[in-house]
């Protein structure tokens, strides 16, 4: 969930804002039914109506969208903006949307690849258009003593201590972090293309390779995207650019590798969603110059190292599980959630079950409204 202060820098980020307002200024016809699939403060659904929407369908699922409702009615748009509070892949709607419009990223665009999926499928009329169409995803190998320090911490903790558990999950993390332009050892590739008109699965992967042409010590690869909203109308969150909101994804080395120009990299990346979240993995293999077989360096990375062992037991298809205290909580709180009992009600009972973890019943409310906040219509 984004903060006040985040969705300020979306705002701020004059790139990516005009490019929409085009995209939509050119997809929005007259009494057009548009979709706003992450509305956040509720930008692009304003701009809608400014180009002559209809109707528009603001859908956000974090409490935001109560500040959004404001700067609507502030407009005078209160009437012809419906905001929906909640998932998108939870909504429907009682016409298909001619338009509709997302961003829903994060530094990479897979995290938004399952929503836009089904909004294709469900609530876009035929031969509509859907902004974002493309996007496109880059990649540079990167020397960066700089970005790499948060490898570096755990090789020496100053005291004598062996840290290479910790130094195991900082290299198999998948970081935010941008390159200098004098940083980049190569030239970028093109890893992947995301064609939202046609794209079926949340699964990305590809394969990446460079010749080196100037020596150095490879720490890492940056990716970044360019969006394609429509046709001409694009936008790039390469590690260079401008009031970039997104910076660029970082996939650090598990050692840093000495390259010499003629050397050829090759990486195959690969996002594979897994639950709510993606699982990323990256083997690099190193060719010196004139090499054509056997790689004289190979790693291979995955995300799932960087997950703290005791989550990932908790996960696996043969765990018992057991709900904790907090859980009882929980499970009370919800099973009371029918409809007919008050929040207090609700509270009170949570503080006769659970005095020694509450001071009062007002005290248990802050738990329950939390989970009222969350779950409750």
């Amino acid at each position: 969930m984004y903060t006040m202060l985040q969705h300020g820098a979306m705002i701020s980020d004059r790139d990516r804002v005009d490019a929409y307002a085009r995209a939509l200024q050119r997809a929005v016809r007259p009494g057009s039914s548009v979709v706003d699939i992450g509305t956040g403060t509720g930008m692009f659904a304003l701009l809608a109506c400014r180009f002559g929407a209809g109707k528009v369908y603001a859908i956000e699922r974090d409490d935001v969208i109560e500040v959004a409702r404001r700067i609507a009615a502030a407009n005078g748009l209160g009437d012809r903006i419906e905001f929906i509070q909640a998932d998108s892949t939870d909504v429907k709607l009682p016409e298909p949307a001619q338009v509709i419009v997302s961003d829903i990223r994060g530094i990479l665009p897979m995290r938004g690849l399952p929503a836009i999926i089904d909004a294709r499928r469900r609530l876009l009329a035929p031969g509509g258009v859907l902004i974002p169409q493309q996007d496109s995803l880059w990649a540079a190998l990167v020397a960066s003593e700089r970005i790499y320090r948060d490898v570096r911490v755990w090789e020496d903790s100053g005291y004598g201590f062996d840290m290479s558990a910790a130094r195991q999950m900082a290299e198999s993390s998948v970081w935010t972090a941008a390159a200098q332009p004098d940083e980049m050892l190569t030239e970028p590739n093109c890893w992947a293309t995301l064609d939202y008109r046609t794209i079926e699965s949340p699964n990305v992967s590809g394969e990446l390779g460079w010749t080196v042409s100037r020596p150095g010590t490879a720490h890492g690869i940056n990716v970044w995207f360019q969006a394609m909203l429509l046709n001409e109308i694009r936008y790039c969150t390469e590690p260079c650019a401008p009031d970039n909101v997104y910076a660029a994804a970082f996939f650090p080395f598990s050692q840093p590798l000495q390259v010499a120009p003629g050397d050829r990299v090759r990486v195959t990346l690969s996002a594979n969603l897994v639950g709510a979240n993606y699982v990323w993995r990256w083997n690099t293999s190193v060719f010196e110059s004139g090499c054509t077989r056997e790689p004289t360096v190979t790693l291979r990375q995955c995300s799932l190292a960087a997950e703290p062992m005791g989550r990932l037991r908790k996960s696996a298809s043969d765990h018992v599980a057991a709900l904790t205290e907090d859980g009882g909580i929980d499970r009370l709180v919800l099973s009371q959630m029918d409809g007919r009992k008050s929040l207090e009600d609700i509270a009170r009972q949570v503080f006769e079950r659970y005095p020694t973890r509450f001071t009062s019943w007002v005290d248990s409310l802050t738990r329950v409204g939390e989970l009222s906040r969350r779950y409750s219509r």
